[in-house]
């Protein structure tokens, strides 16, 4: 008689599955950095830019729905395409200081890659 296994997890190679993490502020947490807030308020295309450079991606991208939705599937962050469309579509500002807030704490934790 065979056996049945049922494979439940993809194996990832050697390299160890990626960590499920959550985006370390909120959308409308501004105040948590206000040197990143006070730059995409009166400079939004220069901290685009920052962020583009931080990811190695073109400086036009940096705005993007791509963008948000790149760095969200790079630490494996939950939501969906939809989800970053209507951030970036929403309240632009907000979305794009939460991407550069976030990269400046993975940064200082170590973990932005």
């Amino acid at each position: 008689m065979a056996s049945r296994h049922v494979v439940t997890t993809q194996p990832w190679g050697s390299a160890p599955a990626p960590q499920r993490s959550d985006w370390q502020t909120g959308l409308l947490d501004c105040c948590s950095d206000c040197g990143v807030c006070i730059c995409g308020s009166f400079c939004f295309i220069c901290l685009g830019c920052q962020v583009a450079g931080d990811m190695d991606e073109c400086c036009l991208c940096g705005t993007t729905v791509a963008m948000r939705t790149l760095y969200r599937t790079r630490y494996n962050i939950p939501g969906s395409i939809m989800g970053d469309f209507f951030s970036v579509l929403c309240c632009p500002w907000c979305s794009l200081c939460q991407l550069k807030r976030d990269i400046n704490r993975r940064k200082e934790q170590g973990t932005f890659w």
